[in-house]
């Protein structure tokens, strides 16, 4: 009588076992596939926006000399050589950007390092460059 049980219990846990193991097997697939489709909405995003979206820069020079900006962008560059700079033309003055600060306590904590040796820099909103990481396995 009690073998009789146990194989019972045996059959009804062993079917109960598979039955869960099916639902989470199924669970795990519907998950990977919202993943998916966000890291696809995700890289049409990046995409449609060019890889950019709201950060901040420092200004380090804003004028009318393109010669005397091109000067301070290569001095910039002597020096800090870890942050990305850029040179726009803002009709009539040329302009040089530093960084790519996704918030402003980072764009704040390269200015304080930054403003030692131009000391007329200031932190600005602006559109930067960012970067999809690769999708991982």
């Amino acid at each position: 009588m009690n073998s009789k049980f146990f194989r019972r219990f045996l059959f009804l846990s062993s079917t109960l076992i598979s039955f869960i193991n099916v639902i989470a097997q199924n669970n795990q697939e519907q998950i990977q596939l919202k993943v998916d489709q966000l890291i696809a909405k995700k890289a049409e995003y990046h995409r449609l926006t060019g890889g950019e979206k709201d950060g901040y820069r420092l200004k380090i020079f804003f004028g009318v000399d393109r010669d005397e900006a091109n000067a301070l962008r290569l001095k910039f560059s002597s020096k800090f050589n870890e942050y990305s700079n850029y040179e726009e033309y803002q009709r009539p003055n040329f302009v040089i950007l530093i960084g790519d600060f996704k918030t402003i306590l980072e764009a704040f904590a390269a200015f304080k390092e930054i403003q030692i040796e131009f000391p007329n820099a200031f932190i600005v909103k602006s559109k930067i460059k960012t970067t999809l990481k690769p999708k991982q396995k």
